[in-house]
């Protein structure tokens, strides 16, 4: 076996007989070392299938073998697959990605080349066309008179294609073969995507987004590696902006990627982008066809894709050209990977575009933290879009103190929330109620003996759901499903469980008490689950056929809708619940992004807080618009405990389905643990959810100075302990969640 580090200098060329490593895609130590066979000249980057085992299995080409093996027992490589290369910068930023996150090279590499089928070339379409000279003696019926009328002077078309043309069933266009009229010919499949336009006229912009986007063509133009933050506030424009560097990228002919934190809603964005460059954008999401992932995922290793908008995974594909990258609503925790391989996208985009050598832009009305403070450093440049576009103005931001205004029992809407919202309506304009809650209720329980129902698998409460007609009991963490008891399984009593709190399909039921006449939809993940509803929930609020929107932080970033002036949020302290230490951060975020929903257009806005803690700092900051002054806070905060950006945090995550040997592999990680200067480690400790899908987990967190390299720790410290094979060691470098 052969180290998967390498220099990755210009290609090498492996002849026959020569020794070559190949990284394969699975949880490996590194790459293992082939020879290559007396018909193959290989290259780094190659895509080869080799021997595992029994297994045959795609690999690339990774550089010089490194291992002792005598080269007489050495495996060959069976053959090169027709796939484009994985390009040498795709290669390091794959090691770099390994190395950051203390994860297996191979484990990284099965997130590139994520789609086997693509490996393959596709497959050629079969079309027809008029096979010339015409019989004379055919008989031509009503129908084979269409075929050939649709042909004649036309390229060939599909089978399905010209039926559906000429007004026919496939059996016609078959007869027609038969008869030698029409002849079948191979083509290549049609472009999934096309290409953008980057010449079209933009919308008329601002000074101040006029000399932002001056500033990125620039930055687009030099091809050189530098972060921009596009701070702006929400309606300032900021898509528009990048959108100018996006089109400078196509201009010189290279390709763009833009990261979305929520792809599956960005229904507005593929509308603006296809206003402005003519054609929708590529996409790569889950909600995609392995069709489509397949084509895709080959169109942009070949250079044919222009531009790219995806989720995280996006990151990974092998962009053969990339000009720009794009990280749109960068604060979004979305974009941290927390399963498999865990990774920041955000983080390792910046990293993606300095091994390219390009320009990211990372544009966000609240920043996250870490971004400012690099900011503040000098390693970002910053530009800043102050007002709305249009002239139109940022929400007044009012608090309810609930503490003295108080709920009439079973509601949990204030009087003057209601009241707010009843104004918009009867004033013909649109109202959202916020609440980051799912469901119906977020707790069921026995009203005789308190018996709380939980997940079997996970620890966790069961929410209530009532949605499309049934009452379910769902875990948001695994998924497990039931039916609410009929009788209580700590009392026996029966019909004794009721629903405790609010989620937004218990809000909607209030709502519909309050509101008879308005029209409502719930917008949550359960509702809109793909980009088809996303559309269609945009096009029914954009068309006024929804008077008040309920929803969950789905509907609290990116949307523009020009009726809807008032947001309510019912529980604007639910996120700062708990000990996370971003938890401030995160409320504020969500908080001023929701807001930002309010009076985008001609009509002023109004948003409204019900909270228990009107003197929190983040309520505050809110009320007074003053988010530099907040971050100032927060800042100081964390620089005073030492934790991110201004320290270092890493977790190790112990799991598995015996809880003993998860309890003794945890004391052996405790036991071993790292000492040192500037270095500290908190656990082991049950994790909070210290049942997550039926595996036991604890957790333990190293906390170290900011110039203290975790990886370097972290790599002799799992070395050192004796971890049993039946449970699993995570590492999660910079955390973001610690469930």
């Amino acid at each position: 076996m052969s180290s998967s580090r390498t220099s990755f200098a210009t290609p090498t060329e492996y002849g026959p007989g020569e020794r070559v490593s190949v990284l394969l895609p699975l949880p490996l130590a590194g790459a293992y070392d082939y020879r290559v066979p007396e018909s193959l000249v290989l290259h780094n980057g190659d895509i080869v299938l080799a021997p595992l085992g029994v297994r045959r299995c795609p690999g690339v080409v990774w550089g010089d073998a490194q291992g002792a093996v005598d080269n007489s027992k050495l495996k060959e490589i069976i053959s090169v697959l027709e796939a484009p290369p994985v390009p040498d910068v795709s290669r390091r930023f794959v090691d770099w990605i390994a190395a950051y996150t203390c994860s297996p090279p191979g484990a990284v590499l099965k997130m590139v080349i994520s789609v086997p089928d693509a490996l393959e070339p596709p497959k050629p379409v079969t079309a027809y066309h008029i096979h010339e000279p015409l019989d004379p003696t055919l008989k031509l019926t009503a129908a084979r008179k269409r075929v050939l009328e649709v042909l004649t002077g036309g390229p060939p078309r599909r089978m399905a294609d010209l039926a559906r043309e000429a007004g026919c069933g496939p059996a016609v266009i078959k007869g027609l073969a038969e008869k030698g009229v029409l002849a079948p010919i191979e083509l290549s499949p049609a472009p999934l995507w096309k290409t953008p336009e980057w010449d079209r006229v933009g919308p008329d912009l601002s000074v101040d987004q006029s000399d932002a986007a001056e500033k990125l063509i620039a930055l687009t133009q030099d091809r050189k590696f530098s972060v921009t933050l596009l701070d702006g506030v929400p309606g300032s424009g900021k898509t528009e902006v990048y959108f100018q560097a996006v089109a400078k990228a196509l201009e010189q002919g290279h390709q763009v990627l833009v990261l979305l934190p929520e792809i599956a809603l960005s229904a507005q964005w593929l509308e603006r982008f296809e206003a402005r460059f003519g054609v929708v954008p590529a996409q790569w999401h889950s909600d995609l066809t392995q069709t489509q992932r397949r084509t895709t995922w080959r169109d942009v290793a070949e250079d044919k894709v222009r531009v790219l908008v995806g989720a995280r995974s996006a990151l990974l594909l092998p962009y053969p050209d990339l000009g720009l990258v794009v990280v749109d609503e960068e604060h979004e925790t979305s974009f941290k990977q927390e399963d498999g391989v865990i990774y920041n996208a955000r983080d390792m985009a910046v990293v993606r575009a300095q091994l390219g050598n390009v320009p990211i832009i990372l544009a966000s009305a609240t920043p996250s933290l870490e971004t400012v403070v690099n900011v503040g450093a000098g390693k970002y440049g910053r530009l800043h879009l102050p007002e709305r576009h249009a002239g139109a103005s940022m929400p007044d931001v009012d608090l309810i103190d609930m503490r003295t205004d108080k709920l009439p029992s079973g509601t949990w809407l204030s009087p003057k929330l209601t009241e707010a919202i009843q104004q918009k309506l009867e004033g013909g304009q649109q109202a959202m109620l916020f609440l980051n809650r799912r469901g119906y209720a977020p707790l069921t329980l026995c009203r005789t003996c308190g018996h709380r129902l939980q997940c079997p698998r996970c620890t966790a409460w069961l929410v209530e759901h009532r949605g499309r007609g049934a009452t379910r009991l769902l875990c948001h963490h695994c998924g497990f499903g039931s039916r609410v008891p009929e009788a209580c399984p700590g009392c026996e009593d029966e019909a004794s469980f009721v629903a405790c709190g609010p989620g937004v399909e218990r809000l909607a039921e209030e709502a519909a008490e309050a509101f008879p006449d308005a029209r409502r939809l719930i917008a949550a993940s359960d509702t809109v689950q793909s980009p088809a509803e996303a559309a269609e929930l945009v096009k029914k609020i954009e068309d006024h056929q929804v008077d008040l929107i309920i929803g969950t932080q789905i509907v609290a970033k990116g949307y523009h809708f020009p009726l809807l002036t008032l947001v309510g949020v019912v529980d604007a302290d639910l996120g700062l619940a708990g000990g996370d230490l971003r938890a401030a951060e995160r409320t504020y975020q969500l908080l001023y992004q929701v807001a930002g929903r309010a009076g985008r257009a001609e009509q002023a806005g109004r948003v409204v807080l019900q909270t228990y803690m009107p003197d929190h700092p983040v309520m505050q900051a809110l009320a007074s618009g003053e988010r530099d002054q907040f971050i100032e806070v927060e800042q100081e905060a964390r620089r005073v405990s030492g934790m991110p950006p201004f320290g270092r945090l890493a977790a190790l995550i112990v799991s598995g389905r015996d809880e003993a040997s998860v309890d003794g592999a945890a004391r052996e990680l405790g036991r071993v643990a790292p000492l040192g200067k500037n270095i500290r480690v908190l656990g082991p400790a049950p994790a909070p959810l210290a049942m997550l899908r039926g595996r036991h987990r604890q957790r333990l967190l190293l906390q170290t100075a900011r110039d203290v390299n975790v990886q370097s720790v972290i790599g002799p410290w799992l070395a050192s302990a004796k971890i049993p094979r039946n449970v699993r060691v995570q590492v999660d470098v910079d955390p973001y969640s610690f469930f």
